[in-house]
């Protein structure tokens, strides 16, 4: 069977540029190689969290390289894609994040060819369809014109209001987060049960608005054909053209071809150049040296604050408030000069989880701790560097016979000094809410890659031009985070969205182009 469109992927961009084209009325194919993950009690327990599941997958296990260290890791595996296990938080990337910014982009050539207006309408209906809770007038990075969000924040909880209270004591400006939860109980849905098990973990009342829950389902219903448990292992190529995709049956194990007239791949930012190198594609688009290169991730981390005693005990969802008033620099911080990033807040962790982590001596301490935390997650835009990437080692190969991919990431000493920055103004907050003790723990995942098949104008620099199109294949596209030439400062699943639905819709106008003539 001949498709009009295959789009491997179940993420962010896979479901969002597959959506205008179901609407279109083509026939389209979906891949995943994940399941899709049950919603029950279970999802609360400690094991719950994402890489205690059996939808973080090490079948393809990545060998990470960085700062002198070797490890390996794995990925999320899932219908629905990371958004499942997500936190919800959902920003649209500031009109200045598309400009070039020299203080980010240095050498690296990281130039966006589109700006913030040729997203806005896209950011607007990913907004109505993830259902987004938010209030307008308190951000003070908020994009000029900025309307309101589909559903109205929730109200805060007691730590969330305390450490908001302290932000604006120091002069700041808290506001809410906005948020892809379904906090009201209309429509035959469980409304947000406000648990402190949210980020990292599958939602277990579906009130999430994630991808397996909210889009996902829709557009199986008008017609979306989606296969799990299926790996894409090449892309075969004829000429100029993308012939058919070779995929493995995890369940069967048997391996099978699919054809269409067009590609869309949306692995993520690790996945996607990892199947293009696979397939040899690089060799064909005159960026290929390019491929898998100038890979992002953002310079994260957390601070905790401990505190004599909590208004909720650390039971209850923390994720409510950020903090902007640093995002492009700040008069008061010298190193760095320039950009800088965001402050949220994050869900204080279950002391269940905790456990399972540190040894056994120390859970009497973690009992003892554990309800009188809570932090802020700090989020440094890191700068682009071309040997920041991934790369395959064809002597090595997984179960499914597709060779190894090795990441290699050193954040640059600018990206440590923004969040060093960061990290003391999030101190500063919750010192001023009252904590007695503050720790700072650094993030190593890759949850926020982005940025290794960037898009541009310049055929030399960018494997993708500014429609997402593979230079050198007529008939494949790229839509998810490793088009991003640069990150910007705010977690990157709604420009996902919003780009890829930008490219669906162009296409889907061209199919339907076609029909007519």
């Amino acid at each position: 069977m001949t498709y009009d469109a295959i789009v491997i992927g179940s993420g962010f961009g896979g479901a969002f540029a597959a959506l205008p084209l179901v609407e279109a009325g083509a026939k389209v194919l979906m891949l995943e190689r994940g399941d899709w993950v049950p919603r029950s009690s279970g999802n609360w327990l400690p094991e719950g969290t994402l890489e205690l599941t059996p939808f973080f997958s090490s079948e393809t296990p990545y060998r990470v390289l960085a700062g002198g260290r070797a490890s390996t890791t794995g990925m999320c595996e899932c219908v629905g894609g990371p958004s499942v296990f997500y936190g919800g938080v959902s920003f649209r990337m500031r009109p200045a994040d598309f400009l070039e910014k020299s203080e980010i982009i240095g050498e690296s050539g990281a130039r966006w060819p589109l700006g913030y207006a040729d997203l806005e309408r896209h950011y607007e209906r990913a907004e109505q369809i993830l259902q987004v809770t938010g209030e307008t007038g308190q951000d003070p990075t908020e994009p000029p014109g900025f309307r309101k969000y589909p559903r109205q924040s929730a109200k805060p909880t007691g730590t969330a209001c305390m450490v908001a209270d302290a932000g604006r004591a120091l002069g700041l400006r808290p506001f809410l987060l906005p948020l892809a939860i379904h906090s009201g109980n209309e429509g035959g849905r469980t409304g947000c049960a406000a648990c402190a098990t949210c980020d990292s973990f599958a939602c277990a009342v579906s009130a999430k608005n994630d991808l397996a829950t909210t889009v996902l389902p829709g557009l199986m219903r008008k017609g979306l054909e989606l296969r799990s448990n299926t790996v894409a292992v090449r892309l075969v190529a004829e000429g100029r053209r993308i012939a058919a995709v070779e995929c493995v049956d995890k369940k069967g194990g048997g391996r099978l071809k699919l054809r269409a007239d067009t590609f869309f791949l949306a692995a993520g930012a690790l996945a996607t150049p990892h199947l293009l190198l696979a397939s040899d594609l690089h060799d064909l688009n005159p960026a290929g040296p390019m491929v898998g290169r100038y890979l992002t991730r953002h310079c994260n981390g957390i601070v905790f604050g401990v505190f004599p005693k909590l208004p909720d005990r650390g039971e209850h969802f923390h994720k409510q408030y950020g903090f902007h008033d640093f995002y492009f620099g700040h008069p008061g911080i010298t190193e760095p000069r320039g950009m800088l990033g965001s402050i949220q807040q994050v869900q204080t962790p279950p002391p269940a989880l905790v456990r399972t982590y540190v040894p056994a001596w120390t859970h009497p301490i973690v009992r003892l701790l554990i309800p009188r935390m809570t932090g802020l997650l700090v989020m440094a835009e890191d700068q682009p560097r071309m040997e920041n990437g991934v790369s395959i080692d064809r002597a090595r190969t997984d179960r499914f016979g597709m060779p190894q991919l090795e990441i290699r990431h050193v954040h640059t000493g600018r990206d440590l000094a923004a969040r060093r920055a960061l990290y003391g103004q999030a101190g500063r907050i919750l010192r001023k809410a009252g904590a007695r003790l503050l720790y700072s723990h650094d993030i190593r995942t890759f949850s926020h890659a982005t940025g290794t098949v960037r898009l541009g104008d310049d055929p030399r620099s960018a494997p993708l031009d500014p429609l997402c199109r593979f230079r050198g294949v007529d008939n494949l596209l790229v839509v998810d985070a490793s088009v991003m030439p640069t990150s910007g400062g705010v977690n990157p699943s709604l420009t996902i969205a919003a780009n890829a639905l930008r490219v669906g819709v162009a296409v889907a106008r061209g199919m339907l182009a076609a029909v007519e003539s």
